[in-house]
């Protein structure tokens, strides 16, 4: 029984290595670079650094 399953196991490792050998490699410089150019981009609509208006802002505690 055991070694059916380490057969099943053994066959599932392989099957994630085949993905992960599969995956297009980027250098980790490049990577945050295109992070922050992306930050800069959008900062103008994000709401944590504008602040979010009382009539818009879904987390505002509801009046009862």
């Amino acid at each position: 029984m055991s070694g059916s399953s380490s057969v099943a196991a053994m066959k599932k490792v392989v099957q994630q290595l085949q993905l992960e050998a599969g995956l297009n490699c980027v250098k980790v410089s490049q990577t945050a670079a295109d992070l922050k150019q992306f930050c800069l981009q959008n900062a103008q609509h994000d709401p944590l650094l504008t602040g979010a208006s009382s009539s818009t802002n879904p987390f505002r505690p509801q009046k009862v």
